[in-house]
Order: C-alpha cells, then structure tokens, then sequence
C-alpha cells in the first residue's frame, strides 16, 4: 500500500519559491538599508543630521534674530593630523550665509587620506542647520607637513524659530571628527 504524500511536488516547488523571494528581498533591504538611513537622517535631521543643500533659494535672513554657533574638532586615535576650528563660535543671523574655516595639519612623514564625520547638538536644531559647501562632503588627502584651510559654508534655517523643540535653542554645535581612510576605502 503506497502512503500519499501530505504535501505535492508543486506545492513544495512554490513554497521554496516564496521562501527565496523573501531571502532575496531581505537580502536585497539589507543593502538599501544604509542609503536609506543616511538619506532619513539628511532629510529629517535625525540624531543632529545637518542638511547639505546646493543654494539658499527661498531662504530670507531674519533681521536681529541671531545665534550661536561653535565648532568642535576631534581626530580618531591614531589619526596623524592636528585639527581645529580657526574660530571657535561665531554669532550669525538667522537665515544668513555665514562660512567657517577649518585647519588641517599632517604630523606624519607619510600622505594622510582622512573623512570628517559629523554631527549638530542639540540634535533637534539638525533639521535647520544646512551645509552649502564642506569639506565633509569628500575624502581630504594632505601630504606629509602639509597644512590646509577648509571652508564650511552654512546657514541656519529661519524655521528653527518656529519650532517648539527649538525655542530654547541658543546654541548649536557642529562637531567633526576626523577618521582615516584605508587604502582599500579611498574614492577612485
């Protein structure tokens, strides 16, 4: 006496099928995931994700509304370089194009690749604090001794004043830290 089988060949062919589809697609997500982070936090300023934007279209300065703005510099353990702000706060008007400078130096003997990553505190000012230009933006290579200026063109969003999260808002904090760029990492 033959048993039958409790599922049919087809029916285990479209099972393993939906199960390699939903592989594939979280596969597929895992990838996409780190795009769509960053892309998240750019939009929304999530965890001080500042805006980098391409000009101040629509952006009117507000007359006497002003703030504070510091720089903060770190280099990771082992980095080679000296870094630092040229100017440790600046005071700016609201919805004005305001620039600051950086300073890099490598110490070593040797040419240095680093990326600045970066952050704003308080967090929730993230959302209105937009990069026109940085250095941030691309790998910086310096040779051995060789010292450069790095320019931050920026602007605080004149909607940070009409926001409830930021009515106390006095201050923001733009942080780099700079990390060195393996060779297999550098840009081609």
């Amino acid at each position: 006496m033959t048993q039958a089988l409790p599922y049919s060949p087809a029916k285990l062919k479209s099972t393993a099928l939906k199960a390699l589809c939903i592989a594939l697609g979280a596969f597929g997500a895992g990838f996409a995931a780190v795009p769509l982070y960053r892309y998240f936090c750019q939009t929304t300023g999530f965890g001080g994700t500042t805006h980098r934007v391409e000009s101040m279209a629509g952006i009117t300065p507000v007359p006497g509304k002003t703030m504070s703005v510091r720089f903060d510099s770190n280099v990771s353990p082992g980095m080679p370089w000296q870094f630092y702000p040229e100017q440790r706060t600046q005071t700016i008007e609201i919805g004005k194009r305001s620039m600051a400078i950086y300073i890099a130096k490598n110490m070593s003997d040797k040419p240095v690749t680093g990326m600045a990553v970066f952050n704003v505190t308080p967090t929730q000012a993230g959302a209105y604090f937009a990069k026109i230009q940085c250095f941030c933006f691309t790998q910086q290579t310096l040779q051995p001794g060789e010292e450069v200026r790095m320019p931050v063109i920026y602007y605080v969003d004149p909607k940070i004043l009409d926001d409830e999260d930021n009515k106390d808002t006095q201050q923001i904090t733009l942080s780099y830290t700079f990390n060195p760029v393996e060779p297999s990492e550098k840009q081609g």
